[in-house]
Order: C-alpha cells, then structure tokens, then sequence
C-alpha cells in the first residue's frame, strides 16, 4: 500500500485546487463557491519518484445542516487514516473559527500535519503567514495552488516526512501488479435512486456521503474490493439528469465524469428506483451505456417498498423499455437494508466472463457457415472467413466479398450472441472486404 496523504481544511480554501496542481491535471470538480466537494476521492499521485496516495476531502465545519455533518465526518475519517495530512487554509483570510476547531482536531493525530498557506500568489503576502503560527502546528508554508507557485518546495517537505518503511514496501514492488486484471464497475443512474448506498454496502465502509437530497455525490468516487474471483474496482458516480435540465457548471462536470466512468468501465451497474418505475431517462441512459459497449446489469432498488401489483408493472416496464439490453441481469434489490445484495456477485461474475470471452476460430466459422446457410445475404453478399480479434467486448472481424447490408449484420451478431452463449455482453463487429 502506498502511504496516503489527506488534504483537509474548511470549505472554499482550495483542496482541491491543491489535488489537482500536484496531480498536473484537473482530477477534482473546482468552482469558486464552497461546498463543491463531498466525499472523499483518492487518487495515485508521485514527487520525484516517491508514490503515495492523496485523499481529497469535503470542507470541514463545526456546525452546518445534515449534508454538512457528513461531509465533516468523511473529512474526519481520512484524517484518522493518513499518514500525513496537509491542512489548507486561505491566508488572505486568516485563522476562523473552523481552522481553529481543524487544527485541534489534528493536533491529536499521531501522523505529521503541514499547514499549507494557499492563496499566496506573490511575495508581498508572504507575512501574512504568520498569523497562521497561531494554529500550533509548526510553520506554514506558503503556496499559490491555482499558479503553482511554493507547490515543489511543498512536495519535497511532504516526501521528507512520509513513512520510510511504507515508502519502501512501495519502491520494492514490481511492474506485475493487479492494475491490468482489475475490473471496473461503475455504478450509474439518475439521481436519489440509491447509488451511494450500494457503492457504500459493497465497499464494506461510508467512502460516499448518502443523503435524501438529490444530487449529492458530484464527482466520481472508486474503490477496490477483493472478491473470490479477483479485485474489482467500484465506480460510484454523480446522478445523471438531462442536459437540457442541467443549470450549473458543478452539475455539467459531474456529468461529463459520469460518463467517462461509463466509457472506461468493464461493466454499468444500471440502478433504478424501482417505486418509480423504469422512466424515460433511464431509458435514455441504458442507452448511453449499450452504446459505450459496456455489459449492463440492471438492478432495481428499493424493491421492498413496491406493492405486489407495481412490482409486476416495473418487471413489464423493464421488458417493454429496456428490450435492447438483450439477455441483462435483472436483479430486485435494497441497497438500504442489503437483501439480496448478494446476487450481484455470481451476476457480475457471469457477465465479466462473457465480456473477456475468447472463442476458438473455428467455432466462429462455423457459426458463420450456419448464419449463412438458414438466412443467405441479399445481393451475392458471403463472408468469406471469420475470426475474433479482440475481446473486452468480444470483437469479430469478417472478410466478405462484398458489402454487408446492417440488417444482416445484425442478424449476424444475433446468431453469434445466441449460438455461442454470449448472454448479454456487447458484441463489437468488423467488416473488411476481400479487395482490402
């Protein structure tokens, strides 16, 4: 395990301004308002050769509604798990009540604290650190997260004061690491359906603030859990809403995140609120998922809230509207109390080995030689040869005479999903014709 690294502080100093200057990209949504970040996101970050983990947390207050003491407790949980912790604080403001209440809460933390003095463009506010001594954590060290400026001298106090034996381990290890075999799983719906609380229930701990109010989680947030089967990382993702109901900028990164998550995914965890029923923009993003090519498995939540007569309305729902899912687990579920949680294990199981499957070449013709015999394409069209070239989906590349008409090209991949026991997965196919 790489050391981990909290940046804390109150809200609207600039943590994650800071996350993304050491990173040397835009990892964390920023805007110029507080409250922006929630949950806690972890990310791989490096200086000069030493590894480590930052954690970005959610502004820290001593007092706020219901949303805002989640948000402090997520803060406070990656302050009890670091191994160095860089508190932030805005020194053009100077010491609040909230930085005074942080500090005192880090002050009882065995690990090494750094007061990070941001917002320090030029050397002119260089002084006015020193009102921040008063914190009692040592020297501040003055930084301009948003230019840059003092973040290399930071680095290099940081990496001096991390863990030596965990610095060690992390050196010691070699390039055959479980990052090529991990399966990513991202958890996508429209918002309040119940994502967090399953991406909570199946990370085994509260890595994600769960709150009644509809668009709580905004950025992307994953985790690694160790199965029977193999490492899965787990993919909770911000609500996603229409574009055109879309009003602020924090909600439209949220968005674009989301979808990233979904392009990059091996599998889409659709999640539905099952005492609404299948709506139009489930739908619509099922169809954004298929289109991506990543395998679907539908899970619709809160299912011990729906009468006997609305859960059979959802299953037609699910039937009518979702059709082109195909052959898509469909799982009854609560996320909130856990029952049947469980049956998505063997589900993703299944799907993931659909998803990798390698099929000999042989059998693959054969398929073809069939397809062709029971249904022949219009116009003189044969394909000539057949074999997969690629799998995650599975990808079959065909050497034809000629162009393929797309509705035989579907019937095609039908037959292929069906005669070689596909199941749901996404099938991807390449026509090249003889003359190329």
């Amino acid at each position: 395990m790489n050391p981990t690294v909290a940046i804390v502080g109150r809200p609207n100093v600039g943590k994650s301004t800071l996350m993304n200057r050491i990173l040397g990209r835009r990892e964390a949504i920023v805007e110029e308002r507080p409250g922006v970040t929630r949950d806690r996101k972890e990310v791989a970050a490096s200086w000069q050769g030493r590894e480590f983990t930052l954690i970005d947390t959610g502004g820290w207050l001593a007092a706020g509604d219901s949303l805002d003491d989640k948000v402090s407790r997520q803060s406070e949980q990656a302050i009890a798990e670091a191994d160095a912790i860089l508190f932030v604080v805005d020194a053009t403001v100077g010491v609040t009540e909230d930085d005074a209440q942080v500090a005192t809460l880090l002050r009882n933390e065995a690990g090494p604290v750094l007061v990070v003095a941001n917002k320090v463009d030029d050397r002119v506010h260089e002084a006015s650190i020193w009102n921040l001594m008063s914190l009692g954590l040592g020297e501040p060290m003055p930084v301009s997260a948003l230019h840059g400026r003092g973040t290399g001298d930071l680095l290099e106090r940081l990496v001096s004061v991390l863990p030596d034996e965990v610095l060690n381990e992390v050196e010691d290890l070699d390039d055959s690491g479980l990052g090529d075999r991990i399966v990513g799983v991202a958890l996508v719906g429209r918002p309040n359906v119940g994502k967090s609380t399953l991406f909570n229930r199946l990370t085994g701990e509260e890595r994600s603030v769960v709150h009644d109010r509809p668009g709580t989680t905004r950025d992307t947030v994953d985790t690694v859990v160790e199965t029977d089967t193999g490492p899965v990382r787990f993919i909770d993702t911000a609500g996603m809403r229409r574009k055109a109901r879309i009003d602020e900028r924090t909600e439209y990164y949220s968005l674009v995140r989301a979808l990233k998550a979904v392009d990059t995914a091996d599998v889409a965890l659709l999640i539905i609120d099952a005492t609404l029923g299948v709506t139009h923009q489930d739908q619509r993003l099922a169809e954004r998922v298929d289109a991506a090519g990543c395998p679907i498995v539908v899970l619709l939540n809160k299912w011990d809230l729906c009468e006997a007569e609305q859960r059979e309305d959802v299953m037609i729902q699910v039937g009518d509207k979702l059709h082109f899912v195909g052959e898509a687990p469909v799982l009854r579920i609560s996320a909130l109390s856990g029952k049947n949680v469980q049956r998505l294990w063997p589900a993703l199981e299944d799907t993931i080995s659909d998803y990798r499957t390698r099929i000999p070449t042989r059998r693959v013709n054969d398929v073809i030689r069939a397809a062709q015999a029971a249904q022949p394409a219009p116009a003189g069209v044969r394909v000539l040869y057949a074999t997969q070239g690629a799998t995650d989906p599975p990808t079959f590349t065909l050497f034809a005479n000629r162009e393929v008409p797309r509705t035989w090209l579907r019937y095609l991949e039908r037959r292929l999903r069906e005669d070689l026991d596909l199941g749901s997965t996404p099938i991807k196919l390449r026509v090249r014709r003889r003359s190329e």
